[in-house]
């Protein structure tokens, strides 16, 4: 039976882990506005809306009709509609900046063919992003263990990737969940982008999280999710079901969800997420004053030449 790493993330088995999640949940940093942050004008790590400040960060990514990132744009190509009113932007930079990473990925009994693959994957994926990324990794099959915290080196990420023990469930959630509380809690605090990027290849089976308490987890951090399902299940319903699982992490974040047909088509997948990421703009505007708590709405429609091009972010925040 394999064990937790040395510094391995809380195992969710053990009695009461289930109570101890949602009470985590509730009171991380990423939930909920960290009271006081706004004397100094700035978030503390993993926080978006902060009182005072209450800023909103959304990455944005623009792309042309082949589908070709589009990096050229100024300030006044964008415009940022809260709940259908036009919002002042506080910032705005197209640039490569630095993005603490975590890699999340499927280590259950349905992946035990997989792994080489999605190993080699995941190594092209370090390789192709930012060389100051700070990135960890997460094994996850019906608990998830931390293999490797956050660091830029290639041996050590292999060696993390290489702790294969390929058996049991799909705790997809709660992986993903103990995920984002470590991008928050450990990722570099003058970094101000940070992603996951979940790769699995079934269902959640196995997770005490609740769907509904990990979506407003998700809506209340500035944390994108990108997903690679590699649904080769042969019953149909089964890869609708996990389809709809993965795009329930990664949509209401502003990240998409990919699923090849074949294993050839991951590795140029995970390349395309590392460009994505570092082409991105990085928008930023003010929580619009009298308003409470609550879900708001986020578009952003192309001004002048750049209508004819498309863009993906976040669809809204929870603001609490």
């Amino acid at each position: 039976m394999r064990r937790p790493a040395s510094g391995a993330l809380p195992r969710l088995s053990r009695p009461g882990a289930a109570l101890g999640l949602l009470l985590a949940a509730l009171a991380s940093p990423s939930f909920r506005a960290q009271e006081g942050a706004g004397q100094s004008g700035e978030c503390g790590p993993g926080v978006t809306f902060c009182v005072g400040t209450e800023r909103v960060v959304l990455h944005v990514t623009v792309v042309d009709r082949q589908d070709r990132f589009v990096t050229n744009l100024g300030r006044e190509s964008f415009a940022v509609l809260e709940d259908d009113q036009e919002q002042n932007l506080t910032y705005f930079a197209q640039e490569d900046v630095p993005v603490s990473i975590g890699l999340v990925i499927d280590n259950s009994g349905s992946m035990r063919e997989k792994r080489r693959q999605v190993n080699a994957a995941a190594l092209e994926f370090v390789k192709a992003s930012n060389p100051q990324d700070e990135v960890f990794i997460v094994n996850f099959n019906d608990e998830a263990y931390l293999d490797q915290d956050f660091t830029s080196n290639l041996d050590r990420l292999q060696d993390a990737l290489q702790r294969i023990d390929t058996q049991g469930g799909t705790a997809l959630y709660d992986a993903t969940s103990i995920s984002l509380d470590h991008l928050a809690e450990h990722g570099n605090k003058s970094y101000n982008k940070r992603a996951l990027l979940v790769i699995t290849d079934g269902e959640d089976t196995s997770s005490r999280m609740d769907l509904e308490i990990l979506v407003r987890k998700l809506q209340s951090s500035d944390v994108t999710i990108y997903g690679i399902g590699i649904l080769t299940d042969e019953e149909r319903r089964a890869a609708r079901r996990a389809e709809r699982h993965l795009r329930s992490l990664t949509r209401p974040t502003g990240g998409p969800a990919y699923f090849p047909a074949t294993f050839d088509e991951v590795e140029p997948l995970v390349k395309r997420i590392a460009a994505d990421i570092r082409n991105q703009y990085i928008i930023e505007y003010n929580w619009p004053e009298g308003k409470g708590p609550g879900y708001r709405r986020v578009r952003i429609d192309l001004k002048g030449k750049a209508r004819s091009n498309k863009v993906r972010h976040r669809p809204g925040y929870y603001a609490d």
